[in-house]
C-alpha cells in the first residue's frame, strides 16, 4: 500500500547534460555576435588607421584637438601641428580619426554647385 522511497525517486533525469547548458550556450553566442565581434572589428580597423597616419594627414585626437601631422616619430608617437608654429606629440593610439589631405570639407558646396547658380 505504500509506495517505498526507491521507487518514488525519478530515475535518471540528469541524463542529457546538453539540454541543460543549451540556454547558456545560447546567450553566448548572442553576445559574441552583438558586442564581442563588432567590437574586435572596430578596434582592428582602428588600428590599422593608426598605423597608416603618414606626415600630412589632419588627425582628429579622443580629446577633440584637430592637427596636421608633420612627423611620425616612431610607431607609437607622432608630432602634430595644432597651429601654425605649435608643435605637439601625440601617442598614436589617441588619434580618433584620420582625414587625409585633399578631402572635401562636407560644409563647401562643390563647384559644379556654383556655377549652375
Amino acid at each position: 500500500m505504500f509506495i517505498t522511497p526507491a521507487y518514488a525517486q525519478s530515475a535518471g533525469d540528469g541524463g542529457n547534460l546538453l539540454l541543460q547548458f543549451a540556454p547558456f550556450i545560447l546567450i553566448f553566442v548572442i553576445i559574441y555576435m552583438l558586442i564581442i565581434r563588432p567590437q574586435q572589428r572596430r578596434q582592428r580597423e582602428h588600428r590599422d588607421m593608426v598605423t597608416n597616419v603618414r606626415r600630412g594627414d589632419t588627425v582628429v585626437m579622443s580629446g577633440g584637438i584637430v592637427g596636421k601631422v608633420t612627423k611620425v616619430v616612431d610607431d607609437t608617437e607622432a608630432l602634430i601641428e595644432v597651429a601654425e608654429g605649435v608643435r605637439i606629440k601625440i601617442i598614436k593610439s589617441m588619434i580618433s580619426d584620420v582625414k587625409v589631405k585633399g578631402e572635401p570639407a562636407k560644409n563647401e558646396p562643390a563647384k559644379d554647385d556654383a556655377k549652375k547658380k
